[in-house]
């Protein structure tokens, strides 16, 4: 597996990478994701530079909610659940090639303050999940932590962007292992899900995630995700 931190190419010329997914691009017919026009625009910025340094290219798709689900989605159209498919985003993104990775984030339309809200929740938690797992000694790798609380939100998301789902009778949690499982998430976020679901299963993740929303509390008055749980058809329970 590649582990470069830098992709060359000529100058001036952008690497047309014909998808590996493609074959597998009917196994998962929910719409794709939207993504912040900053995100998409810094990462179209770094594909046309000389060289695409993999790290920031990696940390830009990873501050955005829905970037970092359409390439984990484009992983598991390519590798399923198989044992030996790349797991950190920065392998990812090296494996299926940026500018495939590009054409994923950018497919998604971005829609209303509800979903720009969400979004920034989603980064903020992910960023007091990583600094937690980096100075608490949680038998927690702080990337994988990263990853949990960026996409703690996702149960959200039907009801948020309007798709056809009727599978929420159980709730956020429910919702969120089903799509976690639909898009073949790495092993250790379906088990991140199935804690969330099943409080017992994991117990080092609802730790975790308490604590990163007991971090919230300093901005809890004002957090967005708050402000716009009333107008969705269940209430936001962390």
């Amino acid at each position: 597996m590649l582990k470069t931190g830098v992709i060359e190419f000529p100058a001036g010329r952008c690497i047309l990478v014909e998808p590996k997914y493609a074959h597998g691009e009917n196994a998962d017919s929910l719409p794709d994701l939207p993504v912040l026009p900053e995100t998409l625009l810094a990462m179209e910025l770094q594909l046309q530079q000389s060289s695409t340094d993999l790290r920031a290219f990696s940390e830009t798709v990873l501050s955005d909610l829905g970037a970092t689900i359409q390439i984990l989605r484009m992983a598991g159209r390519e590798y399923g659940t198989a044992g030996d498919r790349p797991v950190r985003m920065e392998d990812c993104i090296c494996d299926l090639g940026p500018a495939a990775c590009f054409d994923a984030a950018v497919r998604g339309a971005m829609a209303g303050r509800t979903v720009a809200e969400i979004w920034r929740h989603a980064r903020e938690a992910a960023y007091n999940a990583r600094h937690l797992a980096e100075t608490i000694l949680w038998a927690i790798r702080p990337d994988h932590a990263y990853m949990a609380g960026m996409l703690h939100v996702i149960g959200l998301l039907p009801s948020a962007l309007g798709w056809d789902w009727n599978e929420d009778a159980g709730g956020h949690a429910h919702t969120a292992l089903k799509l976690a499982e639909r898009w073949a998430f790495p092993g250790y976020l379906r088990d991140f899900f199935c804690e969330m679901l099943m409080p017992g299963y994991n117990p080092q993740w609802s730790a975790l995630m308490a604590e990163v929303h007991r971090l919230a509390g300093s901005y809890a008055d004002h957090c967005p995700l708050l402000d716009v749980s009333a107008a969705l058809p269940y209430r936001i329970v962390h």
